[in-house]
C-alpha cells in the first residue's frame, strides 16, 4: 500500500510523528510492528506478485515504512542501507565508473576520503578533492565540467563550514554532474538539499535521526524528477545486489526514534547556542565554530540556506592534554565520537588520524540535558584550564 505525503503546511514535530504512517484502521496499532521475516510464501506466483514480498533483502515491508517516513522529511524517493557509510558509499558507486571523476569535500567525512584513496582509486575513478568552502568558485568558474558526481558535505564534519547548494546545484546541471549531498550534519529537517536543486541526499541516521546512540543506519533519498528516478533505480539495484540493506529491527528503532527529533534537536540547538558563547568568551578556547552563531562565517549562509540549528559545535582546545582536562574536570561530557545523540559529548578529532586539525581541535554534540546544567558543568571543566 502507498500512501500519500503529509501535507506540506504541517509543522516538524506533526510530521515526524505521522511519517510513513498507513491510514488508520479500527483495530490496528499505531505504529506497525517490525516483519522479521526473511523468506515469505510465494505460492504460484512470481514474488512481487500484486506487490507481495518473496524475500526481504531487496525490500520488506519495515523497510517500506521507515523509508517512506524518512521520504516525506526529504521530499524524494528513500532507500535505507546499513549504516551511513553504506548509504555514502552505494550513491557513489552506483553511479560512477572507470574513467569518470568524482568530486569530493577535502574538509568532510574522513571515512569518504578513504573510500576515494582505498576503493574508488583502485577501480579506476578519478578524485578531486574540493575544500568546502571553495566548490562554490571551482563551480562558477566551470571546473566541475566533465565531472561524473559531486559530493558536499554541509555543514561540513568536523569543521561546520557551509556551501551554497543551489548554486553548485545550478553549475551541476548545466554540466550534467550528479550532485550529491551528505545531510548528516543538518538533518532532514535542518535542511533539504532535494529542494535546492541536488538529485540525491544521503545521511547517517545514525546520528541525529535516530538520536539515542544506539543504531547504526544511513539513507539516500532521490529526487522526484526524471533523472531522480533513474538514479533511485540504479543505486536500489546496488543495494539488492550487494546486500547492503539493513536489519528490520534497526529500521523499526529508527522509525520509532525519529518521531521525537523535533523536540530533541530543539534543545540539542539551544544547548549548542549557549555551550558556543560560553567557549567564544573563555581564553583557553579559540576557533569556536556552530554556524548559527552570529559571529560565525557562515552564519549569512546558514540561516538563508537552513531550515533550522543543530547541536554540534567544534573549538581548538591548546592541546591533547587540555583536552584530557576537560573531559576529567566535567560530570555531564562524555568523551565519545559520532554525534547527534541525547548525550552531550566531546571528540578528539585528531586521535582519530582522518582530519587535518590542531591537536587540541574538538567537536562536541550537545545533548538534551538542561542547558543550565551544562553550562554549569562545562564552566566548572573550563576552570580547569586555567
Amino acid at each position: 500500500m502507498t500512501t500519500p505525503d503529509l501535507p506540506a503546511d504541517l509543522g516538524d514535530g506533526t510530521r515526524l510523528v505521522h511519517a510513513g504512517d498507513d491510514p488508520a484502521v479500527p483495530g490496528a496499532p499505531l505504529r506497525p510492528s517490525p516483519v522479521f521475516a526473511a523468506p515469505y510464501h510465494l505460492g504460484d506466483e512470481a514474488p512481487g506478485w500484486q506487490g507481495a514480498d518473496g524475500y526481504a533483502r531487496p525490500d520488506n515491508p519495515t523497510l517500506r515504512v521507515f523509508e517512506r517516513a524518512v521520504g516525506e522529511l526529504d521530499g524524494g524517493d528513500c532507500l535505507s542501507f546499513a549504516t551511513g557509510m553504506a548509504a555514502i558509499s552505494s550513491a557513489v558507486l552506483a553511479l560512477v565508473g572507470p574513467g569518470d571523476r568524482v568530486v569530493l569535500p577535502a574538509d568532510g567525512y574522513y571515512a569518504t576520503r578513504v573510500l576515494a584513496r582505498d576503493e574508488l582509486a583502485r577501480f579506476g575513478v578519478q578524485v578531486q578533492l574540493v575544500p568546502t568552502l571553495e566548490i562554490e568558485d571551482v563551480a562558477a568558474r566551470g571546473d566541475l565540467d566533465g565531472a561524473r558526481l559531486v559530493l558536499l558535505e554541509t555543514p561540513s564534519n568536523p569543521q561546520l563550514d557551509v556551501c551554497d547548494i543551489a548554486a553548485v546545484a545550478r553549475a551541476t546541471q548545466a554540466s550534467g554532474a550528479v550532485l550529491v549531498v551528505d545531510n548528516t550534519t543538518a538533518s532532514p529537517i535542518g535542511q533539504r538539499p532535494l529542494s535546492l536543486g541536488a538529485d540525491v541526499t544521503v545521511g547517517s541516521d545514525t546520528k541525529a535521526l535516530t538520536g539515542h546512540s544506539d543504531v547504526l543506519l544511513g539513507h539516500v533519498s532521490t529526487a522526484r524528477t526524471e533523472r531522480g528516478r533513474e538514479l533511485h533505480t540504479r543505486i536500489a539495484a546496488w543495494r539488492k545486489t550487494t546486500g547492503n540493506t539493513p536489519g528490520v529491527f534497526e529500521a523499526w528503532l529508527a522509525h520509532r526514534s525519529m518521531g521525537t527529533l523535533d523536540l530533541r534537536l530543539a534543545r540539542q540547538a539551544a544547548n549548542a547556542a549557549a555551550l558556543s558563547e560560553l567557549l567564544a568568551g573563555h581564553p583557553a578556547v579559540s576557533g569556536v565554530r556552530w554556524p548559527w552563531r552570529p559571529q560565525d562565517p557562515s552564519y549569512a549562509l546558514a540561516t538563508r540556506q537552513m531550515l533550522r540549528p543543530n547541536g554540534v559545535v567544534s573549538a581548538e582546545l591548546a592541546d591533547e592534554a587540555a583536552v584530557a582536562r576537560l573531559v576529567r574536570g566535567s560530570r555531564l561530557i562524555a568523551a565519545a565520537t559520532s554525534f547527534g545523540g541525547i548525550h552531550t559529548t566531546v571528540d578528539r578529532r585528531a586521535q582519530w588520524g582522518g582530519d587535518a586539525v590542531p591537536a587540541g581541535f574538538v567537536r562536541f554534540s550537545c545533548g538534551i540535558e538542561d542547558t543550565a546544567d551544562l553550562v554549569a558543568d562545562l564552566t566548572s571543566a573550563l576552570g580547569t584550564l586555567g
